[in-house]
């Protein structure tokens, strides 16, 4: 089946929402067929081993099939920021990050819009695209869609948000996602074989899995159930991420950070299961927040801008396909 044939009765993810995504409708992603990019940056704030040296080329794409009350990036996942680009102009966009040193390529919630960047990795990669591809997602995937992307993604960045129904319901709008999750992680770990490193420290990821999971305040009993699932079912094929930068975003969402208690129950849990992988330090604060209407939507010190949808006369042409940051021009 063909690019667009897959957006004319829109099967994509779980929510099979059957719209005609070619005539401009839109489904729950709130997405047409055209591929919407944010913004592009050397994201320094990755795990170790994705962030490396340089940092990870993480490309925003605009859109999401899921509605996580306490989404970060609601501004691209839910109002529409962004802009259209082609297959090339994407493909340009990877080749830039590469240009300026990136570890890899990082597609951030892409999961709406797999076959068109499918297709935009295998053209950069004809065009001398050589650092890993990375895929970072929500999980919230049908196991074929995900199929798209064998022999084009070589690391697999997927959440695993909650394997409670009720959780799922109240805060991602999708109480099927324990179960799809759950397939679709163990299909990512087929998928991306084995751990490897370009480096004997481990800190530079050439393939493999890292399963990250957002600590929600008041919900530990769900985050010990993924310990537990991350335990039996990937501990040894890939790596645990435990995230606790939960900061309350909205009316639906739990109104306070997580508390030095629910920490030290969370590093206890790590211990007994003897989970391999990352945990963020508490840091109660949202200072790190991205504001993807700014030029940068990081700090300084967590990204370099590279490409932005919206940064119009800071930009200069590397070729006729995308115009990137100037030196010296980032905010």
């Amino acid at each position: 089946m063909n690019e667009e044939k897959r957006y004319e009765d829109c099967r994509l993810c779980p929510r099979r929402c059957g719209v005609n995504r070619v005539r401009g409708e839109k489904g729950f992603c709130g997405e047409t067929a055209s591929l919407r990019i944010a913004a592009a940056v050397l994201h320094r704030g990755e795990e170790p081993p994705i962030a490396g040296e340089n940092g990870s080329g993480a490309v925003f794409v605009s859109g999401c099939n899921l509605g996580c009350a306490f989404c970060q990036n609601f501004q691209i996942s839910r109002q529409g920021l962004g802009r259209v680009v082609s297959i090339d102009e994407f493909a340009a966009i990877c080749l830039a990050l590469q240009e300026k040193g990136a570890e890899n390529v990082n597609i951030v919630t892409g999961t709406h819009a797999t076959p068109a960047l499918a297709r935009g990795v295998a053209a950069a990669k004809a065009r001398g695209l050589t650092v890993p591809v990375l895929w970072n997602s929500s999980a919230y995937e049908d196991e074929d869609t995900l199929a798209l992307l064998q022999g084009l993604v070589d690391i697999f960045l997927p959440d695993m948000k909650t394997l409670d129904a009720e959780t799922a319901r109240a805060f991602l709008n999708a109480p099927d996602y324990p179960e799809v999750a759950s397939r679709a992680v163990l299909a990512m770990l087929n998928m991306a074989g084995n751990l490897s490193y370009a480096r004997e420290d481990g800190e530079k990821m050439l393939s493999g899995v890292v399963v990250r999971h957002l600590v929600l305040p008041g919900r530990l009993d769900s985050t010990r159930a993924v310990i537990e699932w991350f335990a039996e079912n990937a501990e040894g094929r890939a790596l645990f991420s435990l995230m606790t930068q939960y900061t309350p975003m909205g009316p639906r969402a739990p109104n306070r950070y997580i508390n030095a208690s629910e920490y030290e129950t969370l590093l206890k849990w790590l211990d007994e299961f003897g989970v391999r992988g990352y945990y963020q330090e508490l840091s109660p604060d949202a200072d790190w927040l991205p504001d993807f209407s700014r030029f940068n939507p990081f700090s300084s010190e967590l990204s370099t801008p590279v490409w932005n949808a919206y940064a119009g006369s800071a930009l200069h042409k590397i070729n006729d396909d995308v115009a990137v940051v100037q030196e010296g021009t980032q905010g």
